[in-house]
């Protein structure tokens, strides 16, 4: 035991205990997240035009949240898509025609889907945009093909009903194009999480993607007089309520086999996970987004998939997550939940909960109430008569799926080039370098910035520090022990101290800060007998005379780490919050030891260290230095690109992409953070991490900011012959230079 300290008595495996620990405070914080929400609102519901007005703020940062922000494209007409094989027009009955059409959004990307348009006989009652789940094609809705039943066919009875509908199409669940075929890099994540992972990365999603096709659609039906409403069931029911709620155009929706509560989205498939979506929004606050519009949740049988496309020779990679219809307990209280809004603005007529006996979408009292708030009254909804055609139609659906999923690719990979640029407005221009004083003064924001919007900021520690140890090494030249360190109820931090045995009564000496990788312990960092890429490089410090300390960071356990992220980003936390957390009370008990000079505390991180080393020295100013071993490189290019098999895009990390990461911080910035301090880069020839090219880009970055700033002794990088690896050689001259250690002799 050390002295000041108490025995540690914890038993087994203390690290599965930790993370397990940080997964019961992040459960736990999902739990309060509908209590405190409410802070963030500010509704004013003396008038429904002052209500719409005091929730705007919270629709621009829903529509941030969702990467709905993008200029589109201007729109005066859909292109009927025709082809030499292919009629535009499929089919037609006595009151529609259907036609396929597609919609230019954006350069690259395209709406395509079916039009159904009231023949010039038939006048038109609404505009509607309905929206399928991912997995049904528009032709099933629009009754165009027989395999649903004819009551699931809703737009197909909208347009019966006399109302313009279009149909778009979504990207589905399937896995065929997930990947790139020229680079033999295949995976089985459904289409949708293979483009919410490089768009994430980017400030951008597949549900905004998506929503902005919807409002494409908007734009181009506001050019006529007739009111438009949007519904949609399963994934096209995600797609329409938000819409709907980012839009004030649409003025009315239905939502069908989607609407409930949101405290378990983790769950779900992980294209659902939205940045700091439960800190602010369940649905029942993005429904008050619509309010007073009105808004019909229909309880019908959500679509259920079991998790991602089967893995199998070739393709993996793919996150975990569920979808099983919407519980009705978790329907009924999110209702009411909404329930509140409306009736404070004495709007409760606008919103109304149906419950179809089939369980299928579109339920007569669905579209009738969707329609009724659009102001068509007195409508007969047909229920049964199908669509007859005897239209041959050699149209590719497969071929319109995968054109629409590469659109999507290209875009994100044009937001990825432009993504630099953006960086330079966001941190560089912002900045300023003409002496150490202006360039810490002009950081401070983006600082800010960079731990509460994209690291994510918790509550600090709370609990008393109750320092416990327990001798774990004794070596011929240092004695080494664990030690549990509180940082709030019932969660903990864990780590090894190695102390040099030739301490002096108080002496102060620097401390290196040693952490490992992913999947790794302090043990592997510290313990001499221990074989690995880590060489042991804690105990050679401690050898050399430096205090040292390896603290156990939660990515451990496979998943378990992965749910403890995927939890923690709707309450706009990452894993990294808790770290940063962690390290902040390893910082203050180390900053309190008699034999610490507090002023010359070292980072040294290898791998997952190594991202460590970007992220928390920049935001904890009491790390004196920081080098980055074997992850330092272009993080923006591998999470995102879709050309490289060096990229996270076709592995199975998929915690690594961080929101909007990529518009605002990658290596050389978050390294601007740490400067003035020094910072160094590790990198062996041979790290599979990244090519060396990439390594080399993103240090010249760091390299020109510290000449600029008059500190180029601050900053060096040492490419040496070798992998991914500790090679303790120019890094440790480094500790010893700017930590004030004399080498030995």
């Amino acid at each position: 035991m050390l002295r000041g300290t108490e025995p540690l008595t914890l038993d087994g495996d203390l690290a599965a205990q930790m993370v397990e620990a940080l997964d019961g405070y992040v459960s736990r914080a999902l739990a309060d997240s509908i209590e405190t929400r409410a802070g963030l609102w500010n509704r004013d519901y003396s008038s429904h035009t002052a209500y719409t007005g005091s929730v705007e703020p919270n629709r621009a940062r829903l529509r941030k949240r969702i990467g709905c922000l993008d200029s589109r494209l201007p729109i005066e007409d859909l292109i009927y898509s025709a082809t030499t094989k292919t009629e535009a027009q499929l089919t037609d009955d006595d009151n529609y025609t259907v036609s396929r059409v597609r919609w230019q959004v954006f350069d690259e990307v395209e709406g395509e889907g079916l039009l159904l348009e009231p023949k010039h006989n038939v006048p038109m009652t609404a505009q509607i945009v309905a929206l399928p789940d991912a997995d049904w094609t528009p032709e099933m809705i629009a009754g165009v093909t027989d395999e649903l039943p004819a009551n699931a066919q809703f737009a197909r009875r909208l347009a019966k009903a006399g109302c313009r509908v279009v149909v778009p199409l979504l990207i589905n669940r399937d896995d065929t194009y997930s990947g790139n075929p020229a680079l033999g890099a295949m995976t089985n994540q459904p289409h949708r999480e293979f483009i919410y992972r490089m768009a994430f990365e980017l400030g951008r999603h597949i549900i905004g993607y998506e929503v902005q096709k919807v409002l494409s659609l908007v734009d181009w039906m506001s050019l006529s007089d007739a009111p438009i409403g949007v519904m949609g069931y399963g994934e096209g029911g995600l797609i329409a309520l938000h819409s709907a709620a980012v839009d004030t155009r649409i003025q009315a929706a239905a939502v069908s086999g989607y609407f409930q509560s949101r405290q378990e989205v983790w769950r779900e498939p992980i294209y659902r996970n939205v940045w700091g979506l439960l800190h602010e929004f369940g649905d029942a606050e993005i429904a008050s987004l619509i309010a007073p519009r009105p808004l019909v949740i229909e309880t019908s049988r959500g679509p259920e998939i079991a998790g991602p496309p089967q893995g199998r020779e070739g393709r993996g990679g793919a996150a975990p997550g569920q979808l099983v219809s919407p519980p009705i307990h978790a329907v009924a209280s999110e209702f009411e939940r909404a329930h509140d809004f409306y009736q404070q603005l004495d709007s409760d007529d606008a919103l109304r909960l149906v419950s179809p006996i089939d369980q299928l979408p579109g339920s007569e009292e669905t579209l009738t109430a969707l329609l009724t708030g659009l102001g068509v009254e007195n409508v007969d909804i047909d229920n049964h008569s199908l669509l007859s055609s005897d239209t041959v139609d050699n149209f590719d659906d497969e071929a319109r799926q995968q054109r629409q999923f590469m659109q999507l690719v290209n875009l994100s990979q044009r937001f990825l080039r432009e993504a630099a640029t953006r960086r330079q407005q966001f941190f560089w221009e912002k900045t300023d370098t003409s002496s150490l004083t202006r360039w810490e003064e002009t950081c401070a924001d983006p600082k800010a910035y960079f731990w509460e919007e994209v690291i994510g900021k918790c509550p600090p520690p709370d609990a008393p520090t109750h320092p416990r140890t327990r001798l774990l090494y004794d070596e011929p030249l240092w004695k080494g022990y664990e030690v549990v360190l509180d940082v709030w109820q019932d969660v903990f931090a864990y780590g090894i101290l190695l102390l040099p045995n030739d301490l002096q009564p108080g002496e102060q000496r620097p401390v290196v800060v040693c952490q490992h990788g992913l999947e790794g312990r302090p043990q592997d960092t510290a313990d001499p007998r221990i074989e690995s890429v880590y060489h042991s490089y804690a105990a050679q410090l401690a050898d050399r005379g430096f205090v040292v300390y390896a603290p156990q960071n939660p990515y451990i356990g496979q998943d378990a780490f992965r749910v403890i992220q995927r939890k923690a980003n709707p309450l706009k936390w990452s894993l990294f919050s808790l770290i940063v957390r962690q390290h902040e009370r390893t910082l203050e008990w180390l900053a309190e030891q008699p034999f610490v000079d507090a002023d010359r505390i070292g980072f040294y991180g290898l791998s997952y260290g190594g991202k460590t080393a970007m992220r928390v020295p920049a935001l904890l100013e009491r790390y004196a230095c920081s080098i980055c071993s074997a992850d330092f490189n272009e993080w923006i290019v591998k999470n995102a690109t879709y050309h490289s098999r060096y990229s996270y895009m076709f592995g199975g990390e998929y915690e690594m992409p961080e929101f909007d990461l990529g518009n605002t911080f990658n290596y050389g910035e978050m390294a601007g953070l740490i400067a003035p301090r020094p910072f160094m880069v590790e990198r062996g020839h041979d790290d599979g991490v990244a090519p060396d090219e990439w390594v080399a880009h993103e240090f010249a970055v760091v390299r020109r900011l510290y000449v600029q700033l008059g500190i180029a002794d601050r900053t060096e990088i040492e490419f040496f012959d070798g992998g991914h690896q500790i090679n303790s050689d120019k890094t440790f001259r480094f500790l010893h230079r700017h930590l004030n250690w004399p080498e030995p002799q």
